[in-house]
C-alpha cells in the first residue's frame, strides 16, 4: 500500500523540495497550496516526470473548512493518508511588536499555529491505531527563530513558532502509543523566498556571518531532515526538535 503524504504549503521553498524528495523515496504526495496554483503544478509535473504520483490540491490552512475539504480530497484521489508536514506559512514585514497590529498577529496565528494544529488534527483522526488507522508520522515546520527570538523583525513569528515546538512535543506524547510519531525541523537562515515576502530579501546574505558555518542553507537541505524523520530510519524517534541551522 502507497505511503501518502501530504505537505501543506508545497508550491516553493522547503514544501516544495520535501514534495519532491519525498516522491523520489516512493510517496504519493499531495501538493497544498494557498494561492499559486501555477507553481504547485509545476511541482506535480517535476515529480510525475521521476514517474511519481502526485497531485495539486488548493487550501489555505487559515480556514478550517479549507483544512476539511483538502484531507477528504486526499482521501478522495490518493488514499489513507500515511504522512503528514505542516509546512505553510508566513511572516510579515520587519516590525518592533509595539508597531505590530491586531490584524497582523491573527493573521500569524490562524496559518502558522492554528491551521497547523487543525491539520494535525485531521491526520490524527486518519492514522491513529485508535481511530483505524495504520499509524505515521507529522512533521512540523517550526523555526531557529523559536529560540532567538528574531528582536526588531519578527518577535511575532517567533512566538509562532514556539507555539509549535510546545505543540509538537505534546502531541507528540499523546500519540505515541496510537502509532503516529510526531516531530518538528527549526530550519536557521535559508535561502527561500519567504525573506522577500518579509521585506528583506538578502536576509540570509546579511546575516550569514552569524552562522558558524558561514552561509545560509538551503531547501533541500531542510528536506532532507524532514523526509528523514517521515521514514522508518527514524522508527524510534518522537518529540525531536531537530535544528537545521548550521550550527546557529
Amino acid at each position: 500500500m502507497d505511503q501518502v503524504l501530504l505537505v501543506t504549503g508545497a508550491s516553493r521553498g522547503i514544501g516544495a523540495a520535501t514534495a519532491l524528495l519525498a516522491a523520489e523515496k516512493g510517496y504519493a504526495v499531495a501538493v497544498n497550496y494557498a494561492t499559486n496554483r501555477h507553481a504547485a503544478d509545476e511541482v506535480v509535473a517535476s515529480i510525475r516526470a521521476i514517474g511519481g504520483r502526485a497531485i495539486a490540491m488548493q487550501g489555505d490552512v487559515a480556514h478550517e473548512d479549507q483544512v476539511m475539504a483538502l484531507f477528504e480530497h486526499v482521501d478522495r484521489e490518493l488514499g489513507p493518508l500515511t504522512a503528514l508536514v505542516n509546512n505553510a506559512g508566513v511572516v510579515d514585514m520587519k516590525s518592533r511588536v509595539d508597531e505590530m497590529s491586531h490584524e497582523r498577529l491573527r493573521r500569524m496565528f490562524d496559518i502558522n499555529v492554528i491551521g497547523s494544529i487543525i491539520c494535525a488534527r485531521e491526520a490524527v483522526r486518519r492514522m491513529s491505531t485508535l481511530h483505524g488507522g495504520r499509524g505515521g508520522a507529522i512533521v512540523n515546520v517550526s523555526s531557529a527563530a523559536s529560540r532567538l527570538g528574531a528582536p526588531g523583525q519578527y518577535v511575532d513569528y517567533a512566538a509562532a513558532k514556539g507555539a509549535i515546538d510546545a505543540f509538537t512535543v505534546g502531541l507528540a506524547k499523546e500519540v505515541a502509543a496510537e502509532g503516529i510519531r510526531v516531530n518538528a525541523v527549526r530550519p536557521g537562515l535559508i535561502e527561500t523566498d519567504i525573506h522577500a515576502s518579509g521585506g528583506i530579501p538578502d536576509r540570509v546574505a546579511q546575516l550569514a556571518h552569524q552562522v558558524p558555518m558561514q552561509r545560509g542553507g538551503t531547501a533541500l537541505e531542510v528536506a532532507q531532515a524532514i523526509v528523514w524523520l517521515l521514514s522508518p530510519d527514524a522508527s524510534y524517534t518522537t518529540m525531536s526538535l531537530v535544528d537545521v541551522s548550521g550550527g546557529r
